[in-house]
C-alpha cells in the first residue's frame, strides 16, 4: 500500500515536472519566434526606409496634405495641428467655438514649416448636428485644401458620475460627441479616401475604451463604442489602403480633464491617481507617429501598453511582431492586473466604509 503510494506520488510528480519544463521550453520557443519577428520587422523597416532619400517622417510625407482636426481648438486636437504644420500639411481645425478657433490658429500658423504655401483654415461645426452638415462643410474645405488625406477625431466629453447620478441628457450628450460626431465625420470623407485608394483615420478614444471604471458608467460605454468603431472600419478599408489608428491616451493634461475632475467621485479620483498625467504634445507625437506607421493602437506609458496586450482580442495587428508579442504577454500580464483590480477594489471598499461611518457619526 505503502509503495503504491510512493509510485503514484512520483509519477504525479513527474507529470507536474514535465508540464513545467514543458511551460519553460514554450516560453523559450515563443521568445526566440518574437526575437526573430522583431529583428525581421527591423530589416523590413530599414530596406523600406532605404528605398526613399530621407526618413518617410522629414520627407514630405504631408507636404501638400489636408489634415482635418475635430476638436482642434485645445487640447491634443491643436498639439496635433501643430505637429502637422511641422510636416507641411494643409490643416482645417473644426470646433464649435469661433473665438478659441481664432486663438489656436493663431498658435497653428507659428508652427508652419512654409507659411507661404501651407493653407490653415477654421470651420465652427457641431459635428454631431447632422451626417450632411458635416459632409457639406468638409465637401467646402477640402474644394480649397484638398481631397482629405488625414481625419484626426479629437472632439469629446467627459462628465463622471455614478449610474445612478448621471442624468439621462448627460448620457445622450456623450454618446452624440463622443461616438455619435465621430461617426458622421468618418462618413464625410471615406468616399473620398475610396476614391483615391489612400487616407488616414485615427480615432482618439481612451484607456476606458478597455477598462471600465468606478464613476465612468456613461463615459466608458461611449468609448467602448468608439473602439467598435474603429475596428469595423479598419476592416471596412483596408482593401482602399486607408488606415484607422485608434489612440488611447491615459489621463492628460487638457482644458477637457480640468472640467472632468470638477465631476470625479472620490473613488474615481483616487484610482485615476494610479498613473501620472502625460502632456498632450506627447501624445499627439505618438499618435501621429503610430498613424503614420499604420499601427491600430496608439499607446503611451506602461499602463497602456498592458492594457492593450490584454485586451487586443481579435484587433488588428500591425506586423508579426507585434502579434507575437501580445500572445506571449497576454497571459503573464493578466496575474498582473489583478494586482491593479485588487488596489481598485480596495479603494472602493474603503470609501464606502468611510461612509458608513460618517453616516453613524452623523
Amino acid at each position: 500500500m505503502f509503495a503504491t503510494f510512493w509510485i503514484g506520488f512520483a509519477w504525479v510528480f513527474r507529470m507536474l515536472q514535465n508540464a513545467i519544463l514543458g511551460y519553460y521550453d514554450l516560453i523559450i520557443v515563443t521568445a526566440l519566434i518574437t526575437n526573430g519577428a522583431y529583428v525581421y520587422q527591423r530589416i523590413k523597416n530599414y530596406w523600406k526606409a532605404s528605398q526613399s532619400n530621407v526618413n518617410r517622417h522629414e520627407n514630405g510625407a504631408l507636404h501638400g496634405k489636408h489634415v482635418i482636426i475635430t476638436g482642434g481648438s485645445s487640447g491634443i486636437g491643436k498639439c496635433f495641428a501643430m505637429e502637422v504644420a511641422r510636416r507641411g500639411a494643409n490643416i482645417t481645425i473644426v470646433g464649435r467655438d469661433n473665438e478659441r478657433l481664432k486663438l489656436a490658429y493663431d498658435e497653428i500658423i507659428q508652427h508652419c514649416k512654409n507659411r507661404k504655401d501651407q493653407k490653415i483654415e477654421c470651420l465652427s461645426l457641431d459635428v454631431t448636428r447632422s451626417a450632411i452638415a458635416v459632409a457639406t462643410s468638409f465637401a467646402d474645405h477640402e474644394a480649397r485644401l484638398g481631397q482629405c488625406y488625414m481625419l484626426v477625431n479629437c472632439a469629446g466629453n467627459a462628465v463622471c458620475g455614478k449610474i445612478e447620478d448621471t442624468a439621462e441628457m448627460t448620457l445622450k450628450h456623450m454618446l452624440d460627441v463622443n461616438l455619435v460626431g465621430s461617426y458622421n465625420c468618418v462618413k464625410a470623407i471615406v468616399p473620398g479616401m475610396k476614391t483615391a485608394k489612400e487616407g488616414k483615420i485615427i480615432l482618439v478614444g481612451s484607456q476606458a475604451s478597455l477598462l471600465g471604471i468606478y464613476g465612468y458608467s456613461a463615459y466608458c460605454a461611449s468609448k467602448f463604442a468608439v473602439r467598435g468603431l474603429a475596428e469595423s472600419l479598419s476592416m471596412e478599408l483596408k482593401p482602399y489602403n486607408v488606415s484607422v489608428t485608434l489612440a488611447l491616451p491615459p489621463d492628460t493634461d487638457t482644458p477637457g480633464f480640468a472640467v472632468e475632475q470638477e465631476s470625479k467621485p472620490l473613488e474615481t479620483k483616487l484610482i485615476s491617481e494610479s498613473a501620472s498625467l502625460v502632456q498632450p504634445e506627447v501624445v499627439a507625437q505618438q499618435m501621429y507617429e503610430d498613424a503614420m506607421a499604420e499601427k491600430f493602437f496608439s499607446i503611451v506609458g506602461v499602463e497602456s501598453f498592458i492594457l492593450t496586450t490584454l485586451c487586443s482580442g481579435m484587433s488588428p495587428y500591425s506586423s508579426l511582431y507585434e502579434l507575437l508579442l501580445q500572445a506571449q504577454f497576454m497571459g503573464p500580464l493578466k496575474l498582473i492586473s489583478a494586482f491593479y483590480r485588487y488596489h481598485f477594489d480596495n479603494i472602493i471598499n474603503r470609501c464606502a466604509k468611510e461612509r458608513e461611518s460618517q453616516k453613524k457619526v452623523e
